[in-house]
């Protein structure tokens, strides 16, 4: 096997109180892990434990086949956007990792990275995409570019067809596969 060179980017996270963060990562090699029901209600799992330890609403998310988008704001002043990614993200790898390795250990081979210090991800490397948000404008348009990612994508023909979705959260009243919190929502 080709061995693989990276070059290390240490992505900037600001912790602003106040600010929203638009937050996307992917799977380990751009694998479609999250094509698994299984994979996807470990990451809900995840994410509803995160929301309660971290103290933050939830207004938008997409799980994709091969990534994820959400779009969060911390309640709390003091709060770490790196932690609650990890808390988020450590779980279903976890999870996934061990279930493959007792009952579908062939396909490990799909996470394995080569390295001894880790031999298998689930999710890529690296710090992934966050981007804090202040004005409203800017919110309407990640909402939109998230519910969207589907269609764009080819994989569905309206939003509202894509089950991991918040779409059908905000406009057909929902509440699955994962609640929203539309009441702490700015924008009326």
């Amino acid at each position: 096997m080709e061995e693989e060179h990276f070059i290390k980017k240490k992505c900037k996270r600001y912790n602003i109180p106040g600010n929203a963060h638009e937050l996307t990562f992917s799977c380990y090699r751009n694998r479609r892990f999250l094509l698994s029901e299984r994979a996807c209600q470990w990451l809900i799992e995840s994410l509803e434990k995160a929301r309660e330890k971290h103290h933050f609403s939830l207004w938008a998310y997409v799980f994709m086949p091969n990534h994820v988008h959400l779009l969060i704001q911390p309640l709390d002043e003091n709060y770490n956007i790196s932690n609650i990614l990890r808390d988020i993200k450590t779980e279903p790898a976890r999870r996934t990792i061990n279930y493959l390795k007792e009952n579908k250990p062939f396909e490990l081979i799909n996470l394995s990275t080569s390295q001894q210090y880790r031999k298998y991800r689930f999710w890529q490397k690296g710090g992934g995409y966050d981007r804090n948000i202040i004005k409203e404008k800017t919110l309407i348009d990640s909402m939109k570019y998230i519910h969207n990612n589907p269609v764009r994508k080819g994989l569905v023909d309206e939003p509202g067809k894509w089950y991991y979705s918040s779409y059908n959260c905000w406009f057909n009243d929902i509440e699955k596969p994962l609640r929203i919190d539309k009441e702490t929502w700015p924008i009326l």
